[in-house]
């Protein structure tokens, strides 16, 4: 029987519709949740993902404001901008677009953040609250929005394998965090590009999140029948089409012939980390009142 297909959209309307109660609560004191992206450079996806949220803004409620960078910037003027947004009181959601130019010393610009501003959740302060255990803060998106789809799929994943493959900072490493985590309690192993024998640890797990960015890296042939895939990754695909592209994910679609569930690229996981960026950008607006 093909896999369940977890759609990502469909969660997130409902992430968004609870938020909407919220931001009304807040519009009642006076206060309008505010959410500002810094954009360094002309990176043509960072653009489209920036576009989204400022969608997602405006459909909730949410005062949307973009900062334009050069990419020839230095870093001064981009540790500014950051500055002047944390004493903004207008401002209550700070995020710095990735990638930034090279050269550019990413974590560097991303700790300049006013942790209660921090809605990508990535300052050394929330992830260390992560990493002691507290998760009622500001916690990365990507991640958090993979456990409300685990949640949806009412997955008892108690004791069970779960494998992570790729441990940045940004997803991989925090979302092994929240796996393990009591109340969740998977038992949990990063997987990376100097792993050896990969193959065989997916075979042997029931949950497998797949963060790489290597377009379907992961094949029917890695899957235990029955388990559930999580496909993080969006890769651009060159093609024939007149777009010149299609988007891949990390998983191969045959996959779905022998998991249980499967998160589709797209539709998956990246609408989730939208809601979850909302969702952090009013509990930041609630957190400073």
């Amino acid at each position: 029987m093909p896999a369940t297909i977890i759609d990502g959209k469909k969660i997130a309307r409902e992430i968004e519709a609870e938020l909407i109660g919220r931001i009304s609560d807040l519009s009642k004191n006076g206060v309008v949740p505010c959410l500002a992206v810094v954009i360094v450079g002309d990176d043509p996806a960072s653009h489209v993902y920036v576009g989204a949220k400022e969608r997602a803004c405006e459909r909730l409620g949410i005062r949307s404001v973009r900062v334009d960078v050069a990419s020839d910037a230095e870093y001064e003027e981009v540790a500014s901008t950051v500055r002047g947004l944390n004493e903004d009181p207008g401002i209550n959601g700070v995020l710095v677009q990735s990638p930034l130019p090279s050269g550019m010393d990413e974590i560097s610009i991303t700790d300049l953040i006013d942790p209660q501003k921090d809605v990508d959740g990535f300052h050394a302060q929330n992830l260390g609250r992560l990493v002691q255990g507290d998760v009622s803060g500001l916690l990365p998106c990507t991640p958090a929005g993979v456990m409300r789809m685990l949640e949806s799929t009412n997955l008892d994943i108690r004791g069970k394998r779960a494998i992570v493959i790729g441990r940045s900072r940004i997803v991989g490493m925090p979302q092994s965090i929240l796996l393990a985590q009591r109340g969740v309690d998977a038992t949990v192993t990063i997987a990376h590009s100097r792993t050896s024998d990969m193959a065989d640890l997916c075979r042997s797990a029931d949950l497998i999140v797949a963060a790489v960015g290597r377009p379907n890296m992961i094949t029917a042939d890695w899957i235990k029948p029955g388990a559930t895939v999580i496909d993080v990754g969006v890769n651009r695909v060159n093609d024939d089409s007149e777009k010149g592209y299609y988007l891949s994910g990390d998983v191969h679609p045959d996959v779905r012939e022998v998991a249980g569930a499967v998160s589709p690229v797209p539709g998956g996981v990246g609408p989730m980390t939208i809601a979850m960026l909302m969702s952090n950008t009013v509990r930041a607006t609630e957190m400073q009142q």
